[in-house]
């Protein structure tokens, strides 16, 4: 007798559910146009008639690591609230920064209540020269090379305002003084003709006593 041929494995047809599974379409992340980082969290306690309630405040920084960041601080039930009420409020806050060449148009310092900052530019591949709050105020607002100094309070809240104010008033390199206007010397002013002295009057001689 004539065997019959082997037969390969045979496939289970795909199930229906399969099917549905693999139409559904894939969820890509969200990319954030804002980097927002969270700087302090402190618990702050309120005394009523029936004892303390609670509470968490949160400081946050937003910015969109070019020329936009925003600071706010904001109280809550529980951090994740305190930290959406601090994001919302930083976020109506934004702050215009100037900078040149991915560093500081110029050396700048600010004092807010006891905090005193110190900026300065620095050259390409430096980094950030600065720590805590200062360094991450820095780095979500697009600062690549900078050097700065606290010389006052190590208080957060007012360091990171100081640091904000301090980065508002920076003053653009296209409004510099010495390239603003033009840059020639103005042609100095011709001298006016001298008018020529008026002749004097002779004096009389006097007579002399014979």
């Amino acid at each position: 007798m004539a065997q019959a041929p082997a037969q390969g494995p045979t496939q289970a047809p795909a199930r229906p559910g399969n099917e549905r599974r693999n139409r559904r379409p894939e969820i890509q992340p969200e990319e954030k146009q804002f980097d927002e980082r969270t700087l302090h969290i402190d618990r702050v306690a309120r005394v009523v008639k029936g004892g303390r309630r609670f509470r968490f405040r949160a400081l946050v920084v937003v910015g969109d690591r070019k020329h936009q960041i925003g600071i706010g601080s904001a109280k809550g039930a529980d951090v994740t609230a305190a930290v959406t009420k601090a994001t919302e409020v930083a976020k109506k806050n934004f702050v215009k920064v100037s900078l040149y060449k991915g560093t500081l148009p110029h050396e700048i310092e600010y004092k807010v209540s006891g905090a005193h900052i110190l900026l300065k530019p620095a050259s390409a591949g430096t980094g950030l020269i600065a720590g805590g709050v200062v360094r991450t105020i820095l780095e979500v607002a697009g600062v690549q090379n900078a050097l700065s100094k606290s010389l006052g309070s190590t208080n957060k809240t007012n360091t990171a305002y100081a640091t904000l104010a301090a980065l508002d008033a920076l003053v653009p390199a296209s409004q510099w003084i010495t390239n603003s206007g033009d840059t020639k010397k103005p042609a100095p002013k011709k001298a006016a003709a001298e008018k020529p002295a008026a002749p004097r009057a002779a004096k009389p001689k006097k007579s002399e006593d014979k």
